[in-house]
């Protein structure tokens, strides 16, 4: 946004600092200048705002003007809307059939207008701001939402056929707009139209064949209102970003239409000429203005602000004056109700005021948070350990130690991803954008996403994971539950078991049972039916923990990785972390250091590929012995050719270490434990390889 000081200084003659001072103290209240560019022949500067989105009163001179007068403590005086008195005739009709949509619009027909090129102030102040010229009558359009916000339109009156009408279109009506493309509804946008035709689209751009041109002689002069959530799907739907639709879409004025078409009349008539004709046509819809601009007082405290802003650096403190003093000077009403406690309302403009705390909050911004003593809040208590910290710190070193990488994706996903990840979402009522319009109900789309940035920037080998939250329920009811989600890609590497296409699987397996291994669990149990959508078919599994799903995990689909163009395979997994920490962590427990050497011993032997290894582990810890530690199988063998391993078959060399707290073991144990573990592998059917 930018703002010229010396527009600025019209509004505001008695402000006497310079514009560098001016914009430090704006950007101190929270208006920030990011750029200060002094202009030629003492123009003043130009400011290169950035304006919050919840702030689209101050994305205007006289919004930004109102501010400052805030600031300095001077009058603002209110802008000129004086018209001459309209020749006889009819208000224009207008009717609206969507007031859930539209909640004001105003009209007034001005003829006799000559249309030609700009001049004067509203050309070198468009120079100065960089804004295109077009017409007098459109630039007048343009310069009022400069200068005071609200958006505008001009028709041609002549090219109009019979009353306006607004109304949500007509499925597969084509509309022609202003940049002369031709947009097709989807049946649910709301338009600006005429009793036989759309003539724009409403709060975004206006058409192409009711358009002002150098041959209009009358006019008709909109100001409207609408729901922001109508404007940002219809502007997002045709891929369409105005002026107009940054503003209805964050929440425009509901009271400011009748004054905008009233300064967009007054300066056509100075600047085009030409009569009024009828009174100001004015439509408001009762239930919009009770929840814009006639919301109900808030009650404020003055004890409430000391209480929560603190001591200032004079010690003074924050006084009933000066927060009657600001308020005011933003342009709420405050009415006493008691000592030092208010009803206030709210001005039309700021819709992001809502309760008492935002009311405290603009009182501390104007006065400056520069100005409240540095003080730490009292506290009472000791730290409280949240009930899952213990086993999110598990889950965090365990996968840290895995090789995983923890990562944050957005808390939103689409409509397309929820349902293809779990069935479908929670919508919220005012999305950012159609790509980000649920509440995600899993991890897993983010942890996709965040693979492919890493693959789209030449990182092949990613191994990441994510704690956080997923919403289910409905819009009503929103159940939160914490979730684990685990992304892998590239760098498979091949075993003698293991083939280079599943060796994601694997390594993600084995991260899972490493994270679940530090919970009071049984085993886990794999399942290969009943797998979700995004799952390639055959590749993947649920995962049980004592009878209940705990995890999914599985190879991403062929259908989902080209949606993401993605070019190598990518394993994703996702652990319903509610009833994994349902079950107790393990306690480690640390014994003594033996004093006693410890002793290794290999044992080689031939299997036939239905005995896994788990097999071979439990048969020798089954033996009992209490000096045996640790059981490693060190490498695994199997010959393509069937010469040395016949087929079917690997070669297994386990290697087991023995170590005693109390003596030196002596050679006849170590022979009979190793006579007892060949005997037991040779039962599974192993056979000693020499």
């Amino acid at each position: 946004m930018k703002i010229l000081t010396h527009w600025l200084r019209s509004y505001l003659p008695a402000i006497s600092v310079s514009d560098r001072q001016l914009a430090d103290d704006l950007t101190l209240r929270g208006i920030a200048v990011e750029g200060v560019f002094d202009l030629p022949d003492g123009n003043g500067s130009l400011f290169e705002m950035d304006i919050t989105t919840n702030r689209v009163d101050a994305m205007n001179h006289y919004g930004v003007a109102r501010e400052a007068a805030a600031i300095y403590d001077v009058p603002l005086p209110t802008l000129d809307l004086t018209l001459p008195t309209p020749a006889a005739g009819d208000a224009y009709p207008v009717r609206i059939e969507a007031p859930e949509l539209c909640g004001r619009f105003t009209a007034r027909v001005i003829r006799g207008v000559t249309i030609q090129p700009s001049q004067g102030e509203i050309l070198s102040r468009f120079a100065a701001l960089g804004q295109k010229p077009i017409s007098n009558a459109v630039d007048i359009t343009n310069y009022t939402w400069l200068a005071m916000g609200h958006p505008t339109h001009v028709f041609d009156l002549d090219k109009i056929e019979g009353a306006i009408v607004v109304r949500t279109a007509h499925k597969g009506e084509t509309i022609k707009l202003l940049d002369g493309t031709e947009k097709t509804m989807l049946g649910d946008e709301l338009v600006v139209a005429d009793e036989k035709k759309a003539l724009g689209l409403a709060g975004v751009m206006g058409g192409w064949d009711s358009r002002v041109t150098e041959e209009t002689k009358n006019i008709l002069v909109e100001a409207a209102w609408f729901d922001p959530a109508s404007i940002r799907k219809s502007s997002r739907r045709h891929g369409l970003h105005t002026d107009a639709s940054h503003r209805f879409e964050r929440g425009a004025d509901l009271a400011a239409a009748a004054a905008a078409n009233a300064l967009v009349s007054k300066l056509i008539l100075e600047v085009c000429g030409g009569t009024l004709h009828g009174e100001l046509t004015d439509v408001v819809v009762p239930a919009q203005e009770a929840k814009t601009a006639k919301r109900a007082p808030i009650a404020l405290a003055v004890s409430e602000v000391q209480r929560l802003l603190g001591t200032t650096t004079d010690g003074k403190g924050v006084t009933a004056a000066v927060v009657e003093q600001y308020l005011t000077a933003l342009g709420c009403v405050l009415a006493p109700t008691g000592e030092g406690a208010y009803d206030v309302t709210l001005p039309s403009w700021r819709l992001d005021i809502e309760r008492e705390i935002d009311l405290l909050e603009e009182v501390a911004r104007v006065y400056g948070y520069n100005r409240f003593a540095n003080t730490l809040p009292s506290f009472a208590g000791g730290v409280v350990e949240l009930p899952y910290e213990a086993p999110e710190r598990a889950v965090r070193s365990t996968l840290l130690a895995a090789g995983f990488t923890e990562t944050i994706s957005s808390t939103f996903a689409s409509e397309a991803d929820s349902v293809t990840f779990a069935g479908g979402g929670v919508p919220m009522g005012n999305p950012l954008s159609e790509e980000a319009g649920n509440l995600r109900p899993s991890l897993l789309p983010g942890m996709a996403t965040m693979l492919a940035t890493n693959l789209n920037r030449d990182v092949s080998d990613v191994r990441l994971y994510e704690m956080g939250t997923r919403f289910t329920g409905s819009t009503v009811t929103i159940v939160e539950e914490p979730s684990l989600s685990l992304g892998a890609t590239g760098g498979a590497r091949a075993t003698a078991l293991v083939s280079e296409a599943d060796a994601l699987f694997y390594e993600l397996k084995g991260a899972l049972e490493k994270l679940f291994a530090r919970f009071r669990v049984s085993a886990p149990v794999y399942a290969a039916a009943n797998l979700p959508t995004w799952v390639e078919a055959g590749r993947g599994a649920t995962v049980f923990l004592n009878g209940q799903v705990v995890a999914v995990i599985g190879e991403l689909s062929q259908a989902e990785a080209q949606k993401r163009k993605l070019k190598q395979a990518v394993w994703l997994a996702e652990v319903n972390l509610a009833r994994l920490f349902a079950f107790p962590l393990r306690t480690p427990l640390a014994h003594e250091i033996s004093r006693y050497q410890a002793v290794e011993r290999d044992f080689s032997f031939v299997f036939p590929d239905t005995v896994e290894w788990s097999a071979v582990e439990a048969a020798i810890h089954g033996l009992g012995i209490a000096e045996l530690l640790r059981i490693t199988p060190v490498e695994i063998f199997r010959d393509p050719k069937g010469k040395a391993v016949a087929a079917g078959h690997y070669s297994l060399l386990t290697r087991v270490l023995f170590q005693s707290q109390e003596c030196t073991l002596r050679e006849e144990e170590l022979s009979a434990w190793s006579a007892s573990i060949m005997q037991t592998l040779e039962t599974l059917g192993g056979k000693l390889r020499t």
